[in-house]
């Protein structure tokens, strides 16, 4: 996956370009497919950040530039991963559904 764009005040998370994922299908599957090791790099890496993150995006349009979106989509998938590290300490749900059941309709 190339390198990505973002906006110049967060340009020192381009490294966590591989989270940066439009869909919550896609981010799912990272999630799944990632170790609990790789989660809580990421998480580590961008929840310092996340305040001044969510300063910069809740001044925006929804339908901002793809530097922005790119930023947006990090900041999904911490949201998406942060429970795995903060309460599972595995990727998956404890006694969860199999996610390859779930089809999300609105992607």
């Amino acid at each position: 996956m190339p390198q990505i764009q973002l906006p110049v005040a967060f340009r020192d998370l381009a490294s966590y370009h591989e989270w940066s994922l439009a869909t919550e299908g896609q981010r799912s599957a990272k999630r799944q497919a990632s170790t609990i090791e790789d989660l809580r790099s990421f998480y580590a890496g961008i929840m310092p950040r996340m305040e001044a993150v969510l300063d910069f995006l809740a001044r925006l349009p929804l339908q901002a530039d793809a530097e922005v979106q790119a930023l947006l989509h990090i900041a999904l998938s911490l949201a998406e991963i942060a429970p795995a590290v903060e309460n599972y300490g595995q990727p998956s749900v404890i006694d969860g559904y199999d996610v390859a059941r779930f089809v999300a309709v609105h992607e």
